[in-house]
């Protein structure tokens, strides 16, 4: 059974590339285009893996993070967040909130791939 990825980010050319990517690999996509459609999928959907942009409208990234790790049924789910704030207390506030790991745009869509790949593995 293939394994299903939710892809939460508020700009429709990532969304649409990265949706694109993830199908390419083989995985089921959902996509949600702010905080609060990303909390709505993860809770309807249960994906394996949440690649969740943190600047997007009516929740950032770190409150769904912070939510899917506070709601029981869903607090080992992998989320790996996707961001332009790369500074090293943006980096530090994401993995305290529960992400699994955390990818700075721009980034090398294979490079994605791969850590996705690796992540869903592990897991």
């Amino acid at each position: 059974m293939s394994k299903t990825i939710l892809i939460a980010d508020d700009e429709k050319n990532i969304l649409i590339s990265l949706e694109f990517l993830m199908k390419r690999e083989g995985y089921v996509v959902v996509v949600a285009h702010d905080g609060q459609e990303a909390i709505d999928a993860i809770s309807r959907e249960h994906p394996d893996l949440v690649l969740l942009d943190v600047m997007m409208p009516k929740k950032t990234g770190f409150d769904v993070c912070q939510e899917v790790r506070a709601n029981p049924d869903l607090k080992d789910m992998l989320i790996l967040m996707l961001t332009a704030k790369g500074r090293d207390t943006d980096i530090a506030k994401g993995l305290a909130m529960g992400a699994n790991g955390y990818v700075i745009k721009p980034f090398s869509t294979r490079e994605l791939a791969q850590r996705v790949h690796d992540m869903l593995d592990q897991a």
